[in-house]
């Protein structure tokens, strides 16, 4: 299990732990909801995150224009270990690429000598919530804009829809800057840029440069189901545009599934070092 993966999993662990003592007839209760397939959770607070056990079958046609609701990948959205495959670096990203020092893919180096910023609580940024760690997140639709309300870390991003056009000078933030439109009734594609280049763009610690653009699709396919889509065109760091994510499959959650909090606090990740990283150094 990689470091960011315990930093999360321990406090997470111990709160269930607290929580199974206290309450044994809530741990029956969700232990029968668990197996139940193609079932929704049957908790109020904290909804568990279960793939379905068998394929789900079509379930109904997709609304027009409407891409709200809550949304979960499962277990494929963590990725551990980065994207499947990236072009081929410019001789600026390979030089970046260098200096960083990943704790999971293929370049991993040892508990000791990784230098992930996410270890130490900065934020995850843009795109990497969406190429590590994508835990189930709401989207949330508005006259002007669209809000999506992530899990992980606990952010959330605007896509404004109001028809402004993406900033020409802008100053760098962690999730950038976000517009989208519909491309047809059931597409709904968002560019962003003005990226900060101190994000990694990965686990496998694959930099990205200020002039990064991202654009995403989200293509819904029938009233369960959306694929995301992620192109990165970024000519300072890669050779050329590639795909991060291609038609990757998120299922729609019920309207009562609680989303659990899942927040990156700077006292526990020391603990981790001090408990973790330090000793696995010596």
């Amino acid at each position: 299990m990689s470091k960011r993966s315990l930093t999360f999993v321990l406090p997470v662990a111990a709160l269930l732990c607290f929580c199974l003592a206290s309450r044994p007839a809530a741990q029956a209760h969700q232990s029968g909801a668990a197996k139940k397939q193609n079932s929704a959770p049957t908790a109020l607070w904290n909804s568990p995150s279960i793939a379905p056990r068998q394929a789900q079958t079509p379930s109904g046609p997709a609304p027009r224009h409407d891409i709200s609701g809550i949304w979960d990948a499962f277990g494929a959205g963590i990725q551990p270990l980065g994207v499947k495959s990236h072009a081929p670096f410019t001789q600026w990203g390979e030089k970046m690429a260098s200096t960083y020092k990943p704790g999971d893919g293929p370049r991993k180096v040892t508990l000791g000598l990784i230098n992930d910023p996410l270890d130490g609580c900065d934020p995850a940024g843009f795109p990497r919530n969406l190429f590590f760690e994508l835990r189930p997140f709401k989207i949330v639709q508005a006259a002007d804009q669209v809000l999506m309300l992530y899990e992980y870390q606990r952010v959330w991003r605007t896509i404004w829809t109001d028809g402004r056009a993406l900033p020409k000078d802008p100053e760098s933030r962690w999730y950038g800057y976000s517009v989208g439109h519909w491309q047809d009734d059931y597409t709904f594609v968002v560019d962003t840029m003005g990226l900060d280049e101190r994000t990694w763009l990965d686990n496998a610690g694959d930099p990205h440069s200020a002039d990064m653009r991202v654009e995403e699709t989200y293509h819904r396919v029938d009233r369960d189901t959306l694929e995301l889509t992620v192109k990165i065109d970024d000519p300072k760091a890669y050779k050329e545009p590639w795909l991060g994510l291609n038609k990757f499959i998120l299922r729609r959650q019920p309207a009562s599934f609680d989303i659990r909090e899942m927040i990156c606090a700077p006292s526990e990740a020391e603990e981790y070092k001090k408990v973790v990283a330090e000793p696995a150094t010596k």
